[in-house]
């Protein structure tokens, strides 16, 4: 039985909106630029979250990183206002809990710059209390620094808070941090890959989260 809860703390791409076309996008902007074979959307789809340069390494090497950074940042700012979208229940949830007196926040491994193109450009940003991103600190996701900060930063202890994500580094953050991890389905990890970690609950749809947490 869950207590209650003050604190809403979402993962970003997979759990409320869709950026994946415009990773894709500036994924493979970089590689042909660079001389490298494209790469399908289901592999791109499945390496993400882990930040970007961790995204790319893998296929460029070592020596390409920095190079291959560049170039997919530089599409990437211009890519994200072109083809991100919410996704299904995202904004109405986002609605409902800001008017209902919860604090919202947002723990994500994308780059602040870039995490702030997909709020302003949604025009969501307004309903968050505190944005906190992998390039802040030390040690990014699975560690559970970034869920930490946002509980001090938002004085909520741990038990009063909820975290919402995709992906199996999500539930591995959550659970590091003591916080309870809603895991949504649909995102970068299967559906057996999530049911494995055994996260607090496991939702098909965003607007779930209300139900749950009320």
């Amino acid at each position: 039985m869950i207590g209650k809860i003050d604190l809403v703390i979402f993962d970003l791409d997979g759990t409320l909106v869709d950026a994946y076309g415009a990773i894709a996008g500036s994924f493979n902007f970089a590689m042909r630029r660079l001389g490298f074979p494209r790469q399908d959307n289901a592999v791109i789809r499945r390496a993400v979250g882990w930040g970007d340069r961790n995204l790319l390494r893998p296929f460029v090497g070592e020596k390409n990183a920095v190079k291959a950074l560049r170039l997919y940042r530089r599409h990437h700012a211009i890519a994200l206002k072109k083809k991100t979208r919410f996704l299904p229940g995202a904004k109405r949830l986002l609605i409902t809990l800001n008017k209902n007196g919860y604090q919202l926040a947002v723990a994500s491994n994308r780059p602040t710059r870039f995490s702030n193109i997909i709020l302003n450009h949604l025009k969501i940003r307004q309903y968050f209390d505190y944005v906190l991103c992998g390039d802040k600190l030390k040690k990014p996701k699975p560690n559970a620094d970034i869920l930490l900060k946002i509980l001090k930063k938002l004085s909520v202890k741990k038990g009063r808070a909820v975290y919402v994500g995709d992906m199996t580094v999500d539930i591995l953050t959550g659970k590091r941090a003591g916080v309870k991890t809603i895991a949504i389905l649909g995102g970068s990890s299967s559906k057996k890959e999530i049911g494995a970690l055994k996260p607090y609950r496991v939702i098909k749809n965003i607007s779930q989260v209300w139900d749950i947490v009320r």
